[in-house]
């Protein structure tokens, strides 16, 4: 309790005595606080971006709410970040930012160029680049280093819902959540369920859904319209499974009660999923490692040399026997037998894959050493079986996330001091 009277004398002390000195708070968020000027930036941002996007907008003073409460759940995520030693080098960064310039096409100084054409601040855009990294590293440590999936699960998944045909098929999903904080009383639950029951009204009513959503959402993807983009029904949260299939385009559910509230879904659009077709390689190769005896430069003459044989009529088994380092697949004359796209290092499939049927490549490099690769033959295969429980697999890792991220967030909120100045919105 001292803590809570020592911030809150502290906020009336800089909000009112010193107003025209200092930027005015708008929340104090346990130690720290959100200055309306940060808040003001956001709301300008989330307002192009809405725009943008031909999203109505909701009033400012809900819109106002809606960014500040995300803004406090993100610093409460980097405060625990903090205490917990999470933190970024320069050089992820750096990396990070390359990664994305290049998904766009673009050097990273075309792309510093291009956001300042945009009119976006690229030390700002480092800012929240760094903070979304270092909250990516926090959830995967409290979270997903807990979340595992058994082939238990992955074998109850294709009984209960690969029957119905629904395991490849994809979900465009809105979400709107009302929420409901731990240990609510059974009126404020009632109460919760009178404006889920209200909103599901509208929305079926013809009210725009992603306005509702901006406006009414307690979810994190409120500011993106309730959006939850397209999805398997794998990575769909569990307690939704069994109404999406039911729902058709357009439709929009009964409210769905969990921990968290209750959870209203439209279905925006819906599609089939296709045969999952892989072309395998069976190939085989002479490795040659780099030492102090052999540089790059010795490893590709050996391999040249061994090449020049092979075209005057020696064997490539033999030769693999006998001169390849990687000794795993020498005894078997080299074979790596048929190997599936990603089974490989990429520098050695790329160059495998240029290949025609028995031709021989020039050396190439990989972690390992320097390679001569011969392809015997290719194949398609359906591996839709496969893939659909690798599939499965890895959206029900996502789906688990998804959830436990949810209800943390929720208890990281509802535990922590926080102190909002409503005249500031």
């Amino acid at each position: 309790m001292k803590k809570g009277l020592w911030i809150l004398g502290l906020l009336a002390y800089l909000t009112v005595g010193w107003t025209q000195v200092l930027d005015r708070i708008v929340a104090v968020v346990e130690d720290d606080v959100i200055l309306e000027r940060e808040l003001n930036r956001e709301v300008e941002a989330i307002t192009a971006k809405l725009s943008s996007n031909n999203v109505t907008m909701p009033p400012e003073f809900v819109l106002r709410k809606q960014v500040l409460e995300r803004m406090i759940v993100d610093k409460l995520q980097r405060q625990l970040a903090s205490r917990s030693g999470v933190q970024i080098s320069e050089e992820m960064l750096r990396s990070s930012v390359a990664d994305i310039a290049s998904r766009n096409g673009l050097s990273v100084e075309a792309f510093r160029d291009e956001l300042t054409r945009q009119g976006m601040d690229y030390k700002s855009f480092e800012d929240n680049l760094r903070n979304e990294i270092v909250i990516n590293q926090l959830r995967g440590r409290e979270i997903g280093s807990r979340v595992k999936v058994t082939d238990a699960e992955v074998a109850h998944y294709l009984e209960t819902q690969g029957k119905a045909g629904q395991v490849s098929s994809q979900y465009h999903l809105g979400h709107i959540l009302v929420a409901v904080s731990e240990g609510a009383s059974a009126g404020a639950i009632q109460k919760a369920k009178d404006k889920a029951d209200q909103i599901v009204a509208d929305l079926r009513g013809g009210k725009d859904f992603k306005q509702t959503a901006v406006s009414v959402s307690d979810d994190n993807n409120a500011l993106k319209g309730g959006d939850l983009g397209w999805r398997s029904l794998g990575q769909i949260p569990s307690l939704f499974a069994d109404v999406v299939p039911t729902m058709g385009q357009g439709d929009v559910s009964d409210p769905i009660r969990s921990p968290s509230g209750f959870h209203i879904i439209k279905m925006l659009e819906t599609e089939g999923g296709a045969q999952h077709i892989v072309t395998k390689t069976k190939v085989r190769h002479i490795l040659i490692k780099t030492n102090e005896l052999v540089d790059d430069a010795e490893a590709q003459k050996r391999l040249l040399a061994l090449k020049e044989r092979i075209n005057d009529g020696d064997d490539f088994a033999a030769l693999a026997r006998a001169h390849s380092d990687d000794k795993g697949s020498a005894i078997n004359g080299g074979s790596l037998d048929w190997v599936s796209p990603g089974a490989l290092v990429p520098p050695f499939e790329e160059a495998m894959n240029k290949l025609g049927i028995n031709e021989i490549s020039a050396p190439v490099q990989t972690q390992f050493g320097w390679h001569m690769i011969q392809v015997l033959g290719r194949e398609n295969q359906d591996n839709s079986e496969q893939f659909k429980k690798d599939k499965i697999r890895e959206e029900i890792r996502k789906r688990k996330i998804e959830e436990e991220t949810e209800l943390w967030l929720r208890r990281l909120r509802d535990e922590a001091y926080v102190e909002i100045d409503s005249d500031r919105l």
